[in-house]
């Protein structure tokens, strides 16, 4: 089955409505849920990457992720900071067998990103361009994580970098939503690298399914509707290594509860806006500091990411301070 769109929204609404219509039904170990199999998805704008739906405005969480994997790291303790939940898929309380970081940034053999970066830039045309994510090594003993993640394919055509991604599992309603950001957050970053434009991006498969437990999220997905999907703005031109080795200091700090202006940084404003993201998640995560986030969202240079900002604290300052809500009724 072919599944084009042209943004994740559009995307996860087809998803949606043909799995809540689905008959095949699958009881793995994670429960019982309904498949699609041998599915391929297509962006035909991967930088429309962010839902814009009430239900699926996963900003934070979707960058906290793709932070851990370009820290080249597979530590619980990084990212149960951003999504808890991580916790119950370690085998150690430190690790997370699985995670990507290791496998796509570490270093030597595991160093894959900057290997296809070079494969790239030596010949415009490879199609050796290929990361391996699941390895039949993670098969030998069990894991509570295995990657569900197999290959992640770069064709530089035209002058475009598209991207394949083939998956041995997705789930569609939380897993769908992070591996698209991540994915073509790292297309467009290996894009620059080159120094192609961004191309479209096909994610590929084997079993697409729909946990029970979300189903009820889903059908409230497929009936709120969303607004038009805004497309985050484009990564800059140039090589973005010095970019991200900054990108990845300040995030080790802000995690670490340092604090600082981002002003002083000097780096372009779309890197800027990404800190002020992961400053806004610090900030909303710790009582006393939810005044700190207006002053943030009035620095960002991009307006896209508003909705997101002004939903998060608006929930926070609904849960530890109800009448503050009346001094910020547009979320500022």
């Amino acid at each position: 089955m072919y599944i084009p769109a042209n943004s994740l929204d559009d995307l996860l609404m087809q998803v949606y409505q043909r799995l809540l219509k689905g008959r095949t039904r699958i009881n793995p170990t994670k429960g019982a849920a309904v498949e699609m199999s041998g599915i391929l998805l297509k962006i035909s704008n991967p930088r429309a990457r962010l839902s814009r739906a009430e239900t699926r405005s996963t900003l934070f969480t979707c960058l906290g992720e793709f932070m851990w994997y370009l820290a080249g790291s597979n530590r619980l303790d990084f990212i149960k900071y951003y999504i808890p939940m991580y916790t119950e898929f370690s085998d150690n309380g430190r690790t997370i067998h699985g995670g990507y970081g290791p496998r796509l940034f570490g270093k030597e053999e595991r160093a894959q990103v900057s290997t296809v970066i070079q494969i790239i830039k030596r010949k415009f045309e490879s199609r050796q361009a290929v990361i391996q994510l699941f390895d039949a090594a993670d098969l030998l003993e069990a894991h509570k994580d295995i990657p569900c993640t197999c290959t992640i394919q770069f064709l530089l055509r035209r002058g475009k970098l598209d991207m394949i991604v083939s998956m041995r599992s997705n789930d569609a309603f939380k897993g769908l939503p992070h591996d698209v950001f991540s994915f073509t957050m790292l297309q467009e970053i290996v894009a620059r690298s080159v120094g192609a434009e961004l191309g479209w991006y096909k994610h590929v498969v084997g079993s697409l399914h729909l946990y029970d437990e979300n189903r009820a999220e889903a059908e409230r997905y497929v009936g709120e509707g969303w607004q038009e999907t805004v497309a985050m703005d484009s990564m800059p031109k140039g090589d973005p290594s010095q970019a991200l080795s900054s990108l990845r200091r300040m995030e080790k700090k802000i995690r670490s509860g340092q604090d600082f202006d981002v002003r002083e940084l000097e780096l372009d404003p779309y890197w800027s806006d990404i800190i002020r993201i992961l400053q806004i998640f610090k900030f909303t995560k710790e009582d006393g500091m939810l005044n700190r986030v207006p002053v943030l969202k009035r620095q960002m240079a991009s307006k896209v990411y508003a909705p997101y900002i002004t939903k998060r604290h608006r929930s926070r300052l609904a849960k530890s301070a109800p009448a503050q809500l009346d001094l910020f009724p547009d979320g500022e």
